[in-house]
């Protein structure tokens, strides 16, 4: 099985910035989200973090007591020049481009399609046989990431397009599931948030 954690609430998504590679770290809620998740992760057999503080941060607060590995392919997108701005502040006709072109790269960043492909890349590493992430019924891989990794991801397990991303909310300190059936990938649970029972 593969577990994958979105990152707990980070500063710059309680100002509402759009966060791609700036290392914004957890706040106080932000790790309690995270700590939240150790019950989620229960059993984890491997552990891999994107490289950003938030991140790791959120990996070492679910307390498996694993080592972490570090893959660069779970990076959040780079947004360029619109990264750490205010989401109400991003021009609509921005907004229109990257939901109408998956191939839309913001000046100094990334396209949604060209992170897909790594992530893709991954994800196929990960279930690849003999010894990857989830065909074993007892191997648990969880990777800590960001937003659009983790939609990606849930794309690739879906057969959908990198635009099927537009069509998914990812809450912060979210776990998605992913296992492996008779014909392939089977996103088995999207944007479980335990530390929001109750509320």
């Amino acid at each position: 099985m593969l577990i994958l954690v979105r990152h707990g609430e980070s500063t710059g998504n309680a100002e509402g910035r759009l966060l791609g590679r700036i290392d914004s770290p957890l706040t106080r809620r932000g790790l309690e989200q995270a700590r939240t998740l150790a019950a989620t992760v229960t059993g984890a057999t491997r552990l891999i973090s994107s490289p950003l503080l938030r991140a790791r941060d959120t990996a070492d607060a679910l307390g498996t007591g694993l080592p972490v590995e570090v893959d660069e392919r779970w990076v959040e997108i780079d947004y360029g020049e619109f990264d750490g701005q205010k989401l109400g502040e991003i021009p609509a006709e921005v907004w229109l481009r990257w939901r109408s072109d998956p191939a839309f790269t913001p000046p100094g960043g990334e396209s949604l399609a060209a992170a897909g492909v790594r992530v893709r890349a991954a994800c196929e590493e990960l279930f690849a046989e003999p010894d990857g992430a989830a065909r074993g019924e007892s191997t648990v891989v969880v990777v800590v990431s960001h937003v659009s990794p983790i939609k990606a991801a849930a794309c690739w397990s879906l057969g959908l397009g990198d635009e099927g991303a537009w069509r998914l909310y990812l809450a912060n300190a979210s776990a998605t599931r992913i296992t492996w059936g008779p014909g392939g990938p089977v996103l088995a649970g999207f944007n479980h948030t335990p530390w929001s029972s109750g509320r």
